[in-house]
């Protein structure tokens, strides 16, 4: 089972279908959505990892996006800046 540290500490299951859900809000529709979590998840696995930090998943989330859509890549970027506080581009480099 791979753990997500998430930004505050704490630790939880990866779960692909919560990476389809948050490119859901970006207006993304259905296919791009379940694709970027299958690539996501892929990943994982490739690497072997047991632990990824939600950051190194949000930036891959966010590469993915970016090709498949600026758009929606800007939403998640405008979400995140207004709704969370928080400068996800910035926290990107």
């Amino acid at each position: 089972m791979v753990k997500v540290i998430k930004r505050n500490g704490l630790e939880e299951e990866f779960i692909p279908e919560k990476v389809v859900i948050s490119v859901l809000k970006t207006g993304a529709p259905v296919d791009v959505a379940r694709k970027i979590a299958k690539i996501i998840e892929g990943r994982i696995y490739e690497k072997d990892l047991q632990v990824v930090e939600a950051k190194e998943l949000t930036k891959w989330i966010l590469e993915l996006l970016r090709k498949s859509g600026e758009e929606w890549y800007r939403a998640w970027i405008v979400f995140d800046k207004y709704i969370k506080k928080r400068d996800t581009e910035k926290e990107m480099i």
